[in-house]
C-alpha cells in the first residue's frame, strides 16, 4: 500500500485554482440555462409503464439540459438498474461531455457517485437548480476529456425504495449509469470506466468495483478513487450513536434499511430499532434535504442525541448483520484503488479509513492512500483532487 500526506499549502492552491476555474466561465449563461429548464422538471422523472420489463442500463428517456458547464453538453437521464432484492428499478441523472472531440476510440466515462444529500426524491442532485455544482472534480476531469455520469441512486429523483448506504443497490445505480450514458451517441462513451465517489458514494463507488466483474462484466473498470468513503457501517455507526452526526444519518439509513429489508427479514422495522420518540421525528427528518436543511435537522435530532436507538445496532441482530452486508471489502477487485482521507474529518474517523485501506491491500488490491492534513468531511474530495488527477494519469493513462 502506497500512503503519503500532501503538503497541505500546496493542495489547497491548487485545488482552489481548480474549483475557481470551473466556476468563473460562464456563470452566467449556465445559471440562464439552468432557470429556463426548471419549469416540467418533475415530470421527467416518471418512470414509463414498462420500466418494469427494462433492461439493467437500459436508457428510459434523455433529455438535453440548457445551463451547462462551460464547453460542455449535457443531458439529464433517466434509466433501469437493479435492486439488492433484485428488482427492477428507475434511477436518474446527469451526463456531462466537453465539446472537444473524442479521441478516435471514444471517451472513458467517470461515473461519480455523490455523498450524502437526503434521502427524498426532492434531494437527487439532478433535480436540483445547478445539477453539475456537486460533482467534486467535474471541470479538470471535463478538460481532460472524460465523459462524467452522475447518478442520482435509486429513491432519489424517482419514485421507488430508498436505496441510502444500501450497498448492492448503489452500486449497480454507479455501474448501470455507465451503461445508460452508452446509448447517447454524442457522447462517445466506451467500455473503459472509472469509478470516483466521497463518503456516501465512496461506498457506492466500492460496491460498484466488487460487483462489476459479475453484474457488468463487458464493462472495464480501470480505477477507483474514493474520498472519505462510507466503507465500514458498522465502524461508523458505532462511533455516532450518541452525537447529532448518528441522529442525521440514522434518520436516512435506518429508514431506508427498514424500507429494503423489513418485509423479509425479522426485526428490520423501524419499531424494532428506534426509541418512539425517534420513530414521531424521524418522518419528518427523512422528508429534509440534508445541505439546506442542517439546521432544522440538527434541532429537530438534538431532543434525540442519547434516545434515538433503543439498541446499540452494531450488536443487535439483524442490523449487526445487515451493517456488515452493506459495508465494502467483502471482496477484491482487478483494479487499482486510490483512497484520500482528512485527518480533520470528524465524521468518517480517519484511523477508519487507515484500517479499511490495510484491509484493501491485504485482498491484493493496489492501494494508494493519501492522508491530508486540515481536510474536513465536505473539503476532502476537492483538496484530493491534484494528488487524484496524477494517480489517474500513472493508472490509468488516456
Amino acid at each position: 500500500m502506497r500512503r503519503s500526506r500532501f503538503r497541505f499549502v500546496v493542495v489547497f492552491f491548487a485545488a482552489s485554482l481548480a474549483i475557481l476555474g470551473g466556476l468563473v466561465a460562464s456563470v452566467e449563461l449556465r445559471l440562464l440555462g439552468d432557470a429556463l429548464a426548471r419549469p416540467g422538471v418533475a415530470a421527467f422523472y416518471d418512470a414509463p409503464a414498462d420500466a418494469a420489463s427494462a433492461a439493467p442500463g437500459e436508457l428510459l428517456r434523455a433529455e438535453p439540459l440548457l445551463g451547462t458547464p462551460f464547453a460542455a453538453r449535457a443531458w439529464r437521464i433517466l434509466y433501469a438498474t437493479t435492486t439488492v432484492t433484485g428488482d427492477t428499478a428507475v434511477a436518474s441523472g446527469v451526463l456531462v461531455v466537453p465539446l472537444l472531440p473524442s479521441g478516435p476510440g471514444g471517451r472513458t466515462v467517470v461515473s461519480w457517485a455523490h455523498p450524502t444529500t437526503g434521502s427524498a426524491e426532492a434531494c437527487a442532485p439532478s433535480r436540483g437548480f445547478d445539477p453539475y455544482i456537486g460533482i467534486e472534480g467535474l471541470r479538470p476531469l471535463l478538460d481532460r476529456g472524460y465523459a462524467v455520469v452522475a447518478t442520482d441512486y435509486v429513491g432519489m429523483g424517482t419514485a421507488g425504495p430508498d436505496s441510502y448506504l444500501v450497498g448492492i443497490t448503489g452500486g449497480n445505480a454507479v455501474l448501470d449509469a455507465v451503461r445508460a450514458a452508452q446509448q447517447i451517441d454524442a457522447a462517445r462513451a466506451t467500455d473503459d470506466v472509472i469509478l470516483w465517489g466521497h463518503s456516501q458514494g465512496g461506498g457506492a463507488a466500492l460496491f460498484a468495483a466488487e460487483q462489476a466483474a459479475e453484474y457488468a462484466p463487458e464493462l472495464h473498470v480501470r480505477a477507483v478513487a474514493v474520498a472519505a468513503p462510507a466503507a465500514d457501517l458498522t465502524q461508523l455507526v458505532g462511533a455516532h450513536l450518541d452525537d447529532i452526526s448518528g441522529v442525521t444519518i440514522g434518520s436516512y439509513a435506518f429508514t431506508a434499511f427498514a424500507d429494503v429489508y423489513g418485509a423479509s427479514v425479522p426485526g428490520a422495522e423501524l419499531d424494532d430499532i428506534l426509541t418512539a420518540d425517534a420513530q414521531r421525528i424521524v418522518p419528518q427528518m427523512t422528508e429534509l434535504c440534508l445541505l439546506p436543511n442542517l439546521d432544522r435537522l440538527h434541532a429537530m435530532g438534538e431532543p434525540l442525541i442519547g434516545d434515538f436507538v433503543a439498541d446499540d445496532p452494531t450488536k443487535t441482530e439483524p442490523w449487526a448483520t445487515l451493517l456488515a452486508q452493506n459495508s465494502a471489502g467483502r471482496r477484491g477487485f482487478d483494479a487499482p484503488l486510490f483512497i484520500a482521507q482528512g485527518l480533520d474529518d470528524q465524521l468518517i474517523l480517519p484511523a477508519d479509513t487507515t484500517a479499511f485501506a490495510e484491509h484493501e491491500a491485504t485482498l491484493g488490491i493496489p492501494v494508494t492512500y493519501e492522508e491530508i492534513p486540515f481536510a474536513t468531511h465536505a473539503t476532502v474530495a476537492y483538496l484530493a483532487l491534484p494528488g487524484l488527477l496524477q494517480w489517474l494519469d500513472r493508472v490509468a493513462p488516456r
